[in-house]
Formats: C-alpha cells, sequence, structure tokens
C-alpha cells in the first residue's frame, strides 16, 4: 500500500507539471529532529513574494493551503508556527512528527506561474519515552515533552521513529536509510548485551531502545541517529535525569 502512494504522488508531481505548464520542477529532501526549527527553499524568481504559494500533503491528509499570496492561512492548526522569510522561504519553528510531508511552493502573476516549483520532501525524527516499574505501572512522553517519571529500577523503553512520506519498506529502506541507537561516544548500543534494540515489526521507520535503569545512569546520554550511506543526516539525544527531568533535542 505505501510503494502504491509513493508511485501516486509521483505521478500527481508530473501531472501537475503538465497541466500548469510548470518550465521545471526542482526537489529537495530535509531531515529534521522533532522540536527544531526548519526553513524551506522556495525557487524565488519575483522581487517580493506576494506571488506566493505554499501547499503541503501528506499520506493522511489532502492538500493544504498554508501561505497564498504571501499571506499564512490561519486556518491551518500550524499557522502559528509558520513564517515567510524574505526569500519566500517557509519557516516552521518547534516541528513535531506530524509536520512530515511534501511542500510545494509556487509562484503565480495574473494566474501564470513564474519559475520553477519547488517541492520539498520534509523527513522528521521524533523520539517518545515510555517507563515501568516492577509493579507495572508506567508512564510516557515525548520529544516535546520535557520530563517523565524515570528512576533506578525501572525499565525504559525509547521508540525513534523516522516520519516520511516514503514507504520504509521499499524506498527508505533500498536507499539504505538506518535508524541506529548511540551513546555518547557514538558506539552502537547493539553491541552492548545491556540494551534490546528490537526494530519494529509494522515499519523499519521504527527502532526501539529498552534497558533497567541503573544508579550510575544518572546524566546518561543516549541517541537516535538516521544515517544515509553512513552519513549522518539528523539525530535526537535522550539525556537520563533522576530529578524527574529529561531532556531531548
Amino acid at each position: 500500500m505505501a510503494d502504491k502512494y509513493d508511485l501516486c504522488l509521483l505521478g500527481l508531481i508530473i501531472l501537475s507539471s503538465l497541466l500548469t505548464g510548470t518550465s521545471g520542477v526542482t526537489y529537495d529532501e530535509v531531515f529534521i529532529s522533532s522540536g527544531e526549527n526548519v526553513s524551506l527553499s522556495c525557487n524565488k524568481t519575483l522581487s517580493d513574494c506576494k506571488s506566493t504559494t505554499w501547499t503541503y500533503e501528506n499520506r493522511h491528509s489532502g492538500r493544504v493551503d498554508l501561505i497564498t499570496g504571501g499571506i499564512k492561512n490561519k486556518d491551518t492548526e500550524r499557522h502559528e508556527r509558520l513564517s515567510l522569510e524574505s526569500d519566500c522561504s517557509l519557516n516552521i519553528k518547534n516541528v513535531t512528527g506530524e509536520d512530515y510531508g511534501l511542500y510545494i511552493c509556487e509562484q503565480y502573476v495574473n494566474g501564470r506561474e513564474q519559475g520553477s516549483d519547488a517541492y520539498v520532501y520534509l523527513h522528521v525524527l521524533h523520539v517518545s519515552v515510555s517507563s515501568s516499574s516492577s509493579s507495572s505501572s508506567s508512564s510516557s512522553s515525548s520529544s516535546s515533552s520535557s520530563q517523565t517519571e524515570i528512576s533506578p529500577g525501572r525499565s525504559v523503553t525509547l521508540s525513534c521513529q523516522l516520519y516520511t512520506v516514503f514507504s520504509c519498506d521499499g524506498r527508505v529502506h533500498s536507499r539504505r536509510y538506518e535508524l541506529l541507537w548511540v551513546n555518547q561516544a557514538g558506539v552502537d548500543l547493539k553491541t552492548d548485551s545491556r540494551y534490546q534494540i528490537l526494530s519494529s515489526s509494522s515499519s523499519r521507520c521504527i527502532l526501539t531502545l529498552t534497558t533497567t535503569l541503573l544508579n550510575e545512569d544518572d546524566n546518561r546520554e543516549w541517541r537516535c541517529q538516521l544515517t544515509h550511506r553512513d552519513q549522518l543526516l539528523t539525530s535526537v539525544r535522550y539525556t537520563v535525569k533522576y530529578s524527574g527531568h529529561v531532556h531531548l533535542y
């Protein structure tokens, strides 16, 4: 089903270009961690951004107008986190997993498209946290949260997920994108028997780390990394804080 979505998405891009008479399309992929700010580039050809349109879509939504004629659409849930730069780039503050998708920048004058469309695929790396004690009570939080209930002796599970419009078992896997859990020195935690590292049976875009916390784990850092052909694209850090606070960034 996911592979069919990729083909349909490509077909829509080609059809849109043919129908609008687009002189060209540029493609870009941006990888970002949740909680960070990101700027998506537009192919600006005009002196200002009054004719600029930014639209958005992903697997679960149709096309949504974010910017029309250089003005934000206030009917969208994320409008307070959006802004337009002088070069017509789209800024998104405090990115969340739900922001992943295809962003399209177009410019029109009197109904005629100017220059080339910019198609930007935004991929978001996100970590969520859950912990449990021997009494089976549990709590959870995500990378957009500042704290979770953890203490020595509790089992903690960190779930790292790549949110992407592409098929995790198809395009993402075939192009050698990989998720890794590493320690502060960058050593793959799969080499340490203390940690249980598992890929999700439902998606190659989810990798979990489970371990039982020790007294000496206070201030210990673990990182989920996204790599492509062994090159780091982005990462999320989790630092253990026994005061009840954790830092994810």
